[in-house]
């Protein structure tokens, strides 16, 4: 190589090498402090894309999983209403049972009227009262009798679960209404067991409104325990999409401490070699000596 003073071949090239070597070191140190292997698109464009779109399913499914507690919290506090109704229906289709009992005196039977009343009014209250984050569920106007209830529970808008239990429990209104005076005039009196004939024919009416409260109990139930498998489902699902998000993202901290490690050390042997090289033009001057 020519002795130049114009031109310090060695120190450009120390310079360009010293240059490469600082700018990985700093990308290792920024890895380092923020735990990311990508921290701006120029990193990886491509991988940045990707993570970012299992970001959004991730938070997505983070949301449904919310979504699907909250129904089935719902479901559960509809459920817990007629399970409620059952129990009531039960004690009244034992009233009535022991009212078509002909031994019973006028005053026995007024007695199980006036239970069988006041169990009336209650189914009354729970039908009309239940409610759920201040909504009234089980009205015209509430949830369920409206007709169908969609929930939310996946990242994507077609991830819906609908649930129409107007049918069912129109079903159950109708058979209350036909058992008890006092489910829908509070104010009332009723004569259903108040006789031998009326008792007995109320017996079997209250049978058929069991079968009705059972019938819309399974369907809630049903979707409380399809609603549970949802939630595991979706809690699998974000665990694998943030395993896949964090492989790509997330730095191998072995890797970029051994990286950092080496790159310390040519930037060191870079900055000895940068002084020596520029002490080449000083050479040239002990020639004309």
């Amino acid at each position: 190589m020519a002795l130049s003073i114009h031109t310090n071949y060695s120190a450009l090239v120390t310079q360009t090498n010293l240059s490469k070597t600082n700018s990985k070191l700093a990308t290792n140190q920024q890895r380092l402090g923020t735990g990311f292997r990508v921290n701006s698109a120029a990193d990886d464009a491509a991988g940045l894309q990707i993570a970012t779109r299992l970001d959004g399913q991730s938070r997505g499914m983070a949301v449904a999983s919310r979504n699907v507690n909250d129904a089935v919290s719902l479901l559960q506090t509809s459920e817990g209403a007629f399970s409620e109704l059952t129990d009531i229906v039960q004690r009244m289709k034992d009233l009535a049972t022991q009212g078509a009992n002909g031994t019973n005196s006028t005053n026995d039977s007024k007695a199980l009227q006036a239970e069988y009343d006041e169990l009336g009014k209650e189914m009354g209250n729970i039908i009309n009262n239940t409610s759920y984050a201040g909504t009234k569920l089980f009205t015209a106007a509430g949830m369920f009798g409206a007709g169908a209830v969609s929930f939310q529970i996946g990242a994507s808008g077609s991830q819906t679960l609908s649930l129409n239990a107007s049918g069912n429990l129109n079903a159950v209104t109708g058979a209350l209404s036909g058992i008890s005076t006092t489910f829908t005039n509070a104010t009332g009196a009723g004569t259903e067991i108040n006789s031998v004939a009326g008792a007995t024919a109320t017996i079997d009416k209250l049978a058929a409104a069991l079968d009705n409260i059972g019938t819309l109990r399974a369907q809630f139930g049903a979707n409380i325990n399809r609603l549970n498998h949802t939630a595991n489902n979706l809690a699998n699902m974000k665990d694998n999409t943030d395993v896949a998000k964090g492989t790509i993202m997330d730095a191998d901290f072995a890797s970029e401490s051994a990286s950092m490690t080496k790159n310390s050390m040519l930037m060191q042997s870079g900055i000895s070699m940068l002084k020596q090289a520029g002490q080449m033009p000083g050479m040239v001057m002990s020639l004309l000596g």
